[in-house]
């Protein structure tokens, strides 16, 4: 099973930290690390990037996350902020975070535009890629999960059924 500290979305953790000023608790994650001793660092990259809750939502206009963290993507508020910056900010402060807890696994919500696994807002068009917060950490070796992926992938290394 997993020893150290992993760092999770904290709206998953249901802390209302969300655009819209919610959460999304994902009560069966927080139920499986309660049950495994996981312990559980929650973060929101927009807040600590410097965004208020609730906030304008945001989206891409150009690549990704990845595409963000390399000088070459675009990311806009609804009311036309560019937010680039303080998506990167943000992204710096969780890896901060990650390095001082020795974290090496991050459970984020998909669709975000900081925390995005697998897909993120162009517009109103969801599409693959990676959010920011995301993408920065899984290029300094956190391996970043949805909150079923983790779960699956903790049932398999410990080889224990998911109760």
């Amino acid at each position: 099973m997993i020893s150290e500290p992993v760092i999770v979305s904290a709206c998953l953790a249901g802390i209302d930290c969300r655009y819209d000023g919610g959460s999304k608790i994902a009560e069966s994650l927080l139920s499986f690390c309660h049950r495994h001793g996981i312990v559980l660092l929650p973060v929101c990259p927009e807040q600590l990037g410097g965004l208020p809750t609730p906030r304008p939502p945001a989206c891409f206009r150009n690549g990704d996350g990845t595409s963000v963290v390399d000088g070459n993507g675009s990311l806009y508020s609804q009311d036309g902020r560019e937010l680039s910056q303080v998506f990167l900010r943000g992204a710096g402060q969780v890896l901060k975070i990650a390095r001082l807890a020795g974290s090496r696994h991050a459970v984020f919500q998909d669709r975000s535009p900081s925390c995005g696994v697998h897909r993120i807002y162009h517009g109103d068009e969801l599409v693959p890629g990676r959010g920011v917060t995301t993408a920065l950490l899984a290029m300094n070796k956190v391996a970043v999960w949805t909150s079923e992926e983790f779960c699956r992938h903790c049932r398999k290394i410990s080889g224990k059924e998911f109760e």
